[in-house]
């Protein structure tokens, strides 16, 4: 990327009160480590200079820091770059600490330790001492102690004299004082302070074809210092207002609102979406607006806002109109609204007109309690994806793990990888695990679903090498983790057919994952109490029956978590309505009935059998295929009267006349790439609330 302005400053600046560095895990204390506006605050000042920076080099689209573990320092820089529309890089971010010393010394680069602060690093001994010169040393303490050899926890201050990007001339220091910060007798700090220096040409020719004048500095001034004073508090950018209030958008809008809910202890799940059966829409913005309004609204009615929300599901109807969605999804869901961390997000296409829906529908997942984890990294690094804007990569809660959808990005470019779809799957997979890793798991020890949207385009492609590679892929990650881990679960793969996604990519993989705690005695409580659950019903008549098993996936985490996936195709509907099908005919109104009982009978039975109960429900998401045997409407009423009926035979199930449950419509949905050909499937997500 051109015209990068380079800023790095110490981490060993900021540390709590009792002098100890703040923990590395943003997702671990987000709202600590997360920077609000202060003025007078250092941040300020880099905000104040990036901005003159700004201003006299136009054309500047980005900074680069040299963060690498510390996150405190990296949201500060990202959120002064996201105030100033600058993209945040940061290249050495997770990377593996011993290969960046041995890279950052092979590069060239001349640095001398101009602080240390750490066991095993003293004053008299290494201030003064090239980096070079010091490997050995720093392996041997990280050995003995675990520091970090490039110096990522304060343990010491470089100033580099020379390297590459110095083009003309080098730095030569020809004076200076130690300064003894601590005298302690296990760890003393001292300091290197530079008292006269002088630049040493390097003596490269240069020509008018060698721009001497570079994005408009000269390099005649390179012994000039430029004193950028401001007022901060002039400088800050205002958050987008929004003109209308939130009811005057609901009221405006000419389509009916339509709302599903799922209310458990831990959680609640609400699912918002336009009725447009006559095409009133005016477009995805004011659809979009109306959706989010009312979703906000509901969210005062629990006593929670934006920031409790875990994970959002944005469902829009043209996939060319993504910034805009994007712009009106910024204008409700913000980073100073979400102290604790965005939410997690995932953005598909779905053919929301075709079944007469408006523009946009949205899912949103909430937490009744302050103790999410949020991963969010918005600089451009070589470890994951960046995501720039009020959506994180993933987030944590109770031991599950959302994790955004994720692409087939290549993380230091952010470019779709080549070679087509078997490359975009591997490499969103290992994006994948990169996020997972920063959780301390992996996708193929924690992951227990897997939901993969496939772009329409793959429809021409081979499915079938795509299936294999799937499963070559995750054989070799539980090879490299089985060692690791006692408990290995058997995920859910569902593959869902849509129009089109982000960035024209073929496909994107939304990954869902149960992170075990150390300590497992609660699990067993849970599981204890949760015995009186009963023995599973034969309700309307269904048996048991061998090719059930064909339909169903699941996956019981420890006991605490049951995800299920029901296909249902058009031979399990024969099965089901003892009828064979007439082609092209849509389903009647009855045998649309009796399947959506087959499938609550059947996940009634899963949840029994596994210990769980409709009360631990946080989701019941139902795909189903445009122009298929089942119409939207029928499908709709087919289940809300098949969990009225179940509520009248179960006395256990509650039902408040809200809608626990919604339709998504979709091209195809199934259980492997290869046979996308379900006309629906429930895919259920239950957990076991805390004691």
């Amino acid at each position: 990327m051109q015209n990068v302005w380079d800023y790095h400053y110490s981490e060993d600046d900021y540390k709590d009160p009792p002098g100890k560095l703040f923990k590395q895990d943003c997702f671990d204390r987000h709202h600590e480590l997360s920077y609000k506006m202060t003025p007078g605050d250092e941040v300020e000042d880099m905000f104040i200079l990036l901005s003159e920076v700004k201003r006299q080099i136009p054309d500047i689209s980005a900074v680069s820091s040299g963060a690498i573990a510390s996150d405190y320092q990296r949201l500060r820089v990202e959120s002064v770059c996201s105030r100033l529309g600058l993209v945040s890089l940061a290249y050495l971010w997770k990377q593996e600490q011993s290969l960046l010393l041995e890279e950052m010394i092979t590069s060239g680069i001349f640095a001398l330790l101009v602080k240390v602060a750490a066991l095993g690093l003293h004053p008299a001994k290494h201030l003064g001492k090239e980096l070079s010169h010091m490997k050995t040393h720093l392996h041997h303490l990280n050995g003995l102690y675990g520091i970090n050899v490039c110096g990522e926890g304060g343990e010491y201050e470089t100033l580099t004299l020379d390297c590459p990007l110095f083009k003309f001339a080098r730095i030569v220091l020809d004076d200076f004082k130690v300064v003894l910060h601590s005298s302690d007798s296990i760890a003393p700090v001292g300091v290197l302070h530079p008292l006269a220096f002088h630049l040493e040409p390097k003596g490269l020719a240069t020509d008018s074809s060698d721009s001497n004048l570079r994005n408009g500095i000269c390099c005649e001034d390179v012994n000039c210092v430029y004193e950028v004073q401001g007022d901060c508090t002039l400088l800050h950018a205002n958050p987008s207002q929004r003109s209308e209030s939130l009811s005057d958008i609901i009221e405006n809008t000419i389509c009916h609102l339509k709302m599903s809910k799922i209310d458990m202890g831990d959680t609640f799940f609400i699912c918002c979406w336009l009725q447009d059966a006559d095409g009133f829409s005016t477009g995805l913005q004011s659809d979009l607006k109306a959706v989010l309004s009312h979703l906000e609204l509901q969210l005062q009615q629990y006593g929670s806002s934006w920031e409790d929300v875990l994970y959002i599901h944005l469902y829009i109807a043209d996939m060319n109109e993504f910034s805009v969605a994007n712009e009106t999804y910024v204008s409700f869901i913000t980073q100073e609204k979400c102290r604790f961390g965005v939410p997690s997000r995932s953005t598909v296409e779905l053919p929301l007109s075709q079944v007469g829906l408006g523009k946009a529908y949205c899912e949103v997942l909430v937490a009744r309690d302050k103790t999410k984890q949020v991963l969010h990294v918005q600089s451009i690094s070589r470890w994951a994806p960046s995501c720039i804007g009020p959506y994180s990569q993933a987030t944590l809660h109770r031991s599950i793990l959302h994790m955004a959808g994720q692409l087939g990005l290549d993380p230091p470019t952010m470019t779709l990888c080549n070679g087509g779809v078997t490359s975009e799957l591997e490499q969103a997979l290992l994006n994948s695990e990169a996020i997972a890793n920063s959780f301390g798991c992996s996708i193929s020890s924690s992951a227990i679903s897997f939901v993969v949207y496939c772009s329409r385009r793959t429809v021409s492609v081979d499915m079938t090498e795509l299936q294999y590679k799937w499963e070559e892929f995750m054989k070799q990650f539980k090879k490299l983790h089985s060692a690791k881990r006692s408990s290995l679960f058997d995920p859910i793969l569902l593959f869902v057919l849509v129009p089109e996604l982000p960035k024209r990519v073929l496909l994107e993989i939304k990954p869902t994952l149960y992170i075990e705690e150390d300590d497992m005695e609660s699990a067993s409580n849970i599981k204890i109490q949760d015995q009186t659950h009963g023995i599973p019903q034969n309700y309307w008549g269904f048996q048991e029956d061998p090719w059930h098993d064909s339909c169903v996936q699941k996956c019981i985490a420890l006991g605490n978590v049951c995800a299920v996936t029901l296909s249902i195709t058009s031979e399990s509907i024969a099965k089901i309505c003892n009828d064979s099908l007439g082609s092209g005919h849509p389903l009647s109104e009855g045998q649309t009935e009796e399947i959506a009982k087959f499938c609550v009978y059947l996940l009634d039975k899963i949840l029994i059998e596994n210990l769980f109960s409709w009360d631990n429900l946080m989701y019941l998401r139902i795909y189903y295929r445009t122009g298929s045997l089942i119409r939207m409407e029928i499908l709709s009423l087919g289940f809300n009267q098949a969990f009225r009926e179940f509520a009248e035979i179960n006395s256990s199930f509650k039902n408040d006349h809200d809608s626990i449950f919604n339709l998504v419509p979709v091209l195809g949905s199934g259980r492997s790439a290869t046979s996308m050909d379900a006309a629906l499937t429930c895919e259920l997500l239950a957990h076991k609330p805390s004691c």
